[in-house]
């Protein structure tokens, strides 16, 4: 009986152990927000509390794949999107759960990638919490690769 258990515990957590993990953007959704005022700040911000789904894979390496939209002219801050930018989050078509922060691996080969490409990035899956100065997702040590 306890095998049978276990066997049916095992299969279904998420599959993380063994190296990275294909995820999509329904584990990211999985996402409440409210609303709190940061005095230190004189605005109100809309803090993260995170579902099972994304704390299943917090400091895992996963593959997500979405489009690239460049924060600066220079593409040295970047977000993954879910979709592209004339719908994304900053032009208030959609939520913060549907962008990604990247922070690129240094060591990865330097490629030229243009807004909107669809791409596929590996790298390390962190949440914030407290998301004043940040997206509430982030994956570091980021690499990526164009989709067709």
């Amino acid at each position: 009986m306890r095998t049978f258990l276990f066997l049916i515990c095992a299969l279904s957590i998420p599959q993380i152990a063994a190296g990275q993990a294909k995820i999509d953007w329904s584990i990211l959704s999985d996402v409440k927000f409210r609303q709190k005022l940061i005095k230190e700040y004189n605005s109100v911000y809309l803090l993260p509390k995170f579902g099972k789904k994304p704390k299943a894979y917090a400091g895992q390496e996963v593959v997500l794949s979405g489009y690239l939209i460049p924060l600066s002219a220079d593409f040295s801050q970047l977000v993954l999107s879910k979709t592209p930018y004339a719908s994304c989050f900053f032009c208030g078509q959609s939520g913060p759960e549907t962008v990604v922060e990247l922070e690129l691996d240094p060591k990865s080969k330097k490629r030229f990638f243009r807004m909107d490409d669809f791409v596929q990035v590996t790298g390390t899956l962190s949440l914030s919490r407290n998301a004043v100065q940040s997206l509430p997702y982030k994956m570091t040590d980021a690499r990526m690769e164009k989709k067709k």
